[in-house]
């Protein structure tokens, strides 16, 4: 791991400066308040000037912060240095009031554990060494706990021993918990961010069509004045002129503009009708051809049990996901995939099969998370992050779909199951 990946720089990691202020605020009222409590309250006894003097270099600290910061971010660097402050801060009133033998000792790992979250593995190893640093320190050296020492009370060096390796213990585990769940949140929604730019082409795709049926018609009148203003001077001009080839060409030309925006108009009419209703066997079909054109392998069609041939609103999430998993069942398959569509009056069921090395079973459980790699040799040539497989299922799953993956006992191959209600299907 370099030192790029480590801290995570290409990330731009920030953390809200807001958020910082609020924690900060929350912690300082919470050590003024405890302070005040045990010194005039309790009637214990420790060096309250210097911990009130600590008090309000972190309040300075804060206000600097919230009022002279004006970004709304903080950069991972700027971010941890007030977080190091924090943590020496803390440090130091655990020093004047009882060091680790100290309930409020557990509030060390905090620093470690907002940076484990929101910044990088780096920031958060740095933090965790400094804090494993001062909770050694804090066991050999601080002042009496208040109340405790001064009945001649001390706490055996077993029980230091034993809560600073518990305090380690948390601090290891919770930052650890931190690290996966913010990396895993990203991932997640680095994908969820792939899905809404898939169904924005998508339906970009999908308006082409009603762009050029408008562009034919309002193109129309232009060219037909054009046609007509040619032909006129045509016939004034004569057909001796010398520009009279000219003109007899931008003639043909117009005629051929007005052609093609036919065409175009035409086919927009005909898509139309196809993009409002569809049925999912003219869909297949429709997938099937386009594959064909590029691949060589055999793409079979099964609907003979397709019994409920109900029509529904085309979709791009519908149209996306069962090309991906088209796609996929075409490019790990050896020689064929079969493609079976059965329906009744309540549920309909696609069964895409392919004579491939099948789902690897390091993987088959979680597959439809992103970001997965299976170490099987079989299909590492082909294998990709799990991301398109995320984002079919995603999409799909949005139409009322359920998908299972699972490896066909008879082929050997790979097998993906998805179904619908015919309620579902047709709203």
């Amino acid at each position: 791991m370099n030192f790029s990946t480590l801290f995570r720089l290409r990330e731009n990691l920030n953390l809200d400066r807001k958020t910082l202020v609020i924690l900060r605020w929350i912690a300082i009222i919470g050590q003024f308040t405890a302070i005040n409590l045990v010194y005039f309250y309790l009637k214990l006894d420790f060096p309250i000037i210097i911990a009130f003097g600590i008090l309000f270099l972190g309040f300075i600290s804060n206000s600097y912060l919230q009022f002279r910061i004006r970004s709304i971010t903080l950069k991972d660097f700027n971010a941890s240095i007030f977080l190091i402050y924090d943590l020496v801060q803390l440090t130091a009133l655990l020093y004047l009031t009882g060091g680790i033998s100290n309930p409020f000792s557990i509030l060390m790992i905090i620093p470690t554990i907002v940076s484990s979250t929101l910044l990088s593995m780096g920031t958060t190893i740095i933090l965790g060494i400094l804090t494993i640093l001062f909770l050694f320190l804090l066991t050999i050296f601080h002042y009496p706990l208040p109340g405790i020492h001064d009945h001649s009370i001390t706490f055996p060096k077993l029980y230091l021993t034993g809560y600073f390796l518990s305090i380690i213990v948390g601090l290891v585990f919770l930052s650890y918990f931190g690290i996966r769940f913010s990396g895993e949140s990203k991932r997640r929604s680095d994908a969820v961010n792939k899905v809404q730019q898939v169904i924005a082409k998508e339906y970009e795709l999908e308006s082409l069509g009603g762009q050029a049926a408008a562009a034919a018609h309002s193109l129309g009148t232009p060219l037909a004045t054009i046609s007509v203003v040619a032909s006129e001077l045509k016939k004034e001009l004569g057909q001796k002129n010398e520009h009279s080839k000219d003109i007899d060409l931008l003639i043909s030309q117009t005629k051929r503009c007005g052609e093609i925006l036919k065409k175009i108009s035409k086919k927009q009419i005909k898509d139309d009708e196809f993009f409002s209703k569809t049925r999912l066997e003219d869909l297949l079909s429709e997938l099937i051809s386009s594959f064909r054109e590029s691949s060589s392998k055999q793409i079979n069609l099964e609907s003979e049990h397709d019994k409920n041939k109900i029509s529904f609103q085309r979709s791009p999430e519908i149209i996306y996901g069962l090309r991906n998993f088209i796609g996929n069942a075409i490019k790990f398959s050896k020689t064929k995939v079969d493609i079976i569509l059965s329906s009744n009056k309540k549920d309909i069921e696609i069964l895409i099969k392919d004579d491939g090395p099948g789902f690897p079973e390091d993987i088959i459980e979680i597959l439809g998370e992103p970001y997965i790699k299976s170490k099987s040799s079989e299909i590492n040539d082909n294998a990709g992050t799990g991301l398109g497989t995320f984002l079919g299922k995603t999409l799909l799953e949005r139409s009322g779909a359920k998908l299972s993956f699972l490896n066909d006992k008879n082929n050997k191959g790979a097998l993906v199951k998805i179904s619908w209600k015919c309620k579902d299907l047709i709203i």
